[in-house]
């Protein structure tokens, strides 16, 4: 294993390995959308041609043919976005053939078993590299330069197709977490007291007396509410102070959302949302801009 011993050797990789790295997750970025365009064609090929056999499309309303000329195929996907799921199911098994067709490479030549030249493979395509099972490691091998050539060759396609797996698999990760997000936002306004308005004004503990002092709380347009009792001797706390000065927590991080948001063409749902690198690209191509657990 090639590894830098000298002072000098360790500051050239560290420059090396800077823009080498960047460059790479460019070259993976690029891979990844350019692979995520292919698959939505090809599904909506697919799915074009099963709604003209169920009779529900002709080829007179084909939305490709009444685009212009000078539209790009990216624009063109815009109109329709694939699964999401079918995406990652054929992601999982172009990397799987890789892996496959690698490790039957790999296990006669540096005489492993199949597991672990599985093993290998996901180590080294996941970009993990733990080191323990490593390639090119004897003196000589038979028809080295052909191996040494499949070897590049796998190993970049099997990195490609696992980094646009793992990126994928995000995507549906953060549906799930958004809506498990969605699920307990329910269960809790569903379990959650109703809420009882407080004294804002002066804390239950300047107020000394048998008798809970009763505050009426008027709202900036002079509209009066009902009057509200403090039950409690507590200090007053900051919530108690908002809700009764008609500022909602809520809507306070719903403005500061929607500010954030304000750059972004189209207006997207709470919870996990990815809008930079491989995200982006994802969330173009797929239409997971906004969470739906039906896509």
């Amino acid at each position: 294993m090639t590894t830098p011993r000298t002072v000098p050797g360790k500051i050239v990789l560290i420059f090396y390995g800077f823009f080498g790295c960047a460059g790479a997750i460019l070259f993976f970025n690029l891979f990844l959308e350019r692979i995520i365009t292919f698959l939505a064609y090809i599904l909506r090929a697919i799915h074009e041609r099963d709604l003209k056999r169920k009779g529900l499309m002709q080829d007179g309303k084909d939305a490709r043919t009444r685009r212009p000329s000078q539209v790009s195929e990216d624009d063109q996907l815009d109109s329709w976005k694939p699964s999401v799921y079918w995406v990652m199911l054929i992601l999982l098994l172009g990397a799987l053939v890789v892996a496959v067709c690698a490790s039957s490479m790999y296990y006669p030549v540096e005489d492993w078993t199949y597991f672990e030249a599985i093993y290998f493979c996901f180590v080294t395509f996941a970009t993990i590299g733990f080191g323990d099972y490593v390639v090119s490691q004897r003196s000589s091998y038979a028809n080295v330069h052909l191996y040494r050539l499949g070897n590049f060759i796998f190993i970049v396609l099997g990195c490609c197709c696992v980094y646009s797996l793992f990126n994928v698999t995000s995507i549906v990760i953060k549906q799930m977490l958004n809506w498990l997000l969605r699920r307990l936002n329910c269960e809790c306004s569903l379990k959650k007291p109703p809420m009882t308005r407080r004294n804002a004004i002066t804390p239950g503990h300047l107020h000394r007396g048998g008798k809970t002092p009763t505050v009426t709380v008027t709202d900036a347009d002079g509209d009066s509410d009902s009057e509200y009792r403090r039950n409690s001797g507590e200090m007053i706390s900051m919530k108690d102070f908002l809700q009764a000065n008609k500022i909602s927590l809520a809507m306070m991080q719903k403005q500061l959302w929607e500010t954030a948001q304000s750059g972004r063409s189209s207006n997207n749902n709470s919870g996990f949302q990815g809008g930079v690198g491989p995200l982006a690209i994802l969330n173009r191509k797929l239409g997971q801009d906004e969470y739906d657990p039906g896509i």
